[in-house]
């Protein structure tokens, strides 16, 4: 039965950025929840010191939850070599902060849809980018995730490969049994495309999930598909509690529970407060019990 974990999507600025939250706290904050696991971003401030790797995964197991995923955001399509080298060095550094965590997976992107990068440049860029980290990667027994991404919280640019066609391109490229898809249905409906056309086109593949829900503020899909390239995140979508946005969750876990996913899903929400992050973790626990019950 698929486990699940938290990440700290409503508290990214405080932990990352103006350090108003410390990592323990947040631990602290997510043992309240009642899940299996936390996923951490390898931006969080107080996990720059790789001496304090070891007490973030004390204090996590302490709480009885593990660290199964660790979420970076590598930007592999800059044109040039010697920055594209310097991501994947800083990959590899992560993939150590994943190990040393106690974590089994460890995030990928393509990197920034940049307008000078041509489709076929980009993916040939970030398939050789993940194909560089892959064997680092096996040696500490971490499988690297790539997901079907939106946008980075601190990057200029959308992600390369946001629209499935992309995305999948790029995946077709990459064979090796520690590289996956980290599945996100939000981040299609941000595309303006159908979550569950992906993910019938990756399921295979599929070996841990982001879930969220969005719901539309205004306007309509359509109106969405004619602004997926501006930069910045959509206006039209928030996030909301999981179950009540756009969201089919019936229709996903059905297809992820008949080709065998057993592992991670790891919730992105509570954006407006911790309440809703309760109801999402209580909803998925229904929805998990009732497609893995048998």
């Amino acid at each position: 039965m698929p486990k699940l974990a938290v990440f700290p999507k409503a508290f990214m600025d405080d932990l990352c950025v103006t350090g108003k939250m410390s990592l323990h706290e947040w631990i602290d904050l997510a043992a309240t929840l009642n899940v299996d696991g936390l996923e951490f971003y390898s931006g969080i401030l107080d996990l720059q010191d790789p001496a304090n790797w070891a007490d973030a995964r004390r204090k996590t197991e302490d709480l009885g939850m593990s660290i199964p995923m660790l979420c970076c955001s590598p930007d592999f399509t800059h044109p040039d070599a010697s920055f594209r080298q310097l991501e994947i060095d800083k990959e590899k550094q992560w993939i150590e902060m994943a190990a040393a965590l106690g974590g089994k997976y460890c995030r990928v992107l393509s990197g920034q849809r940049r307008p000078e990068v041509s489709r076929a440049e980009g993916i040939r860029f970030a398939a050789d980018c993940i194909q560089a980290c892959i064997p680092f990667a096996a040696e500490r027994d971490v499988t690297l995730i790539i997901e079907n991404h939106y946008k980075d919280n601190y990057w200029k640019y959308p992600e390369f490969a946001q629209h499935m066609d992309v995305f999948c391109d790029l995946i077709a490229e990459i064979d090796s049994p520690h590289f996956g898809v980290n599945y996100d249905p939000s981040n299609t409906i941000l595309a303006g495309e159908d979550p569950i056309e992906l993910l019938d086109r990756v399921k295979h593949r599929v070996v841990t999930m982001h879930a969220s829900d969005r719901y539309l503020k205004e306007g309509t899909i359509e109106d969405l598909r004619k602004e997926e390239d501006s930069v910045g995140y959509a206006q039209r979508l928030s996030h909301g509690v999981i179950g009540k946005g756009l969201n089919d969750y019936d229709a996903i876990f059905s297809r992820l529970k008949a080709v065998g996913f057993d592992s991670w899903i790891s919730i992105e929400d509570g954006e407006d407060g911790m309440e809703q992050l309760h109801e999402s973790v209580a909803f998925l626990k229904s929805k998990i019990a009732q497609h893995w019950s048998n």
